[in-house]
């Protein structure tokens, strides 16, 4: 199931070249993500309240063409993996206007309890994973 999150560009979120800094894509993603987790009621306050956190083990990102203050991402997301210990995103951005491709990135999270335990979310929270795997491409 693939999410979109709108996203217009800051002033403050540019460099000297008047365009995106590179760190920021992956502030963009975590925003993606929380986005994505909220839609489908899975908000990480109510996640959190649970006893489950979820950091991320590894981000990648592909940069392919710049933008700049005023314009405006779209980025589709989508459930690449979910094993209920872990899972991936994967992230296509677009740029509303001309539609040229912006990056293409992927993050992967694990699941872990209020100590940062590592669990198995099929078991810790047989609700919170059915709605992870229903997001899940192709499924």
């Amino acid at each position: 199931m693939d999410i979109i999150y709108e996203r217009k560009i800051n002033y403050y979120e540019t460099d000297k070249m008047g365009i995106v800094h590179h760190s920021n894509y992956i502030r963009y993603m975590e925003e993606a993500r929380c986005f994505m987790l909220e839609k489908n009621n899975l908000p990480f306050s109510d996640l959190e309240k649970n006893g489950i956190t979820i950091p991320v083990l590894r981000v990648s990102c592909n940069y392919k063409h710049h933008v700049s203050f005023g314009d405006t991402i779209l980025i589709k997301l989508s459930v690449k993996l979910y094993t209920g210990t872990r899972f991936i995103i994967g992230y296509t951005a677009f740029d509303e206007k001309t539609n040229k491709e912006v990056f293409t990135a992927e993050s992967e999270h694990c699941f872990t309890n209020i100590n940062l335990r590592p669990v198995n979310l099929k078991k810790y929270s047989p609700e919170y994973s059915k709605q992870i795997e229903s997001l899940v491409e192709n499924n």
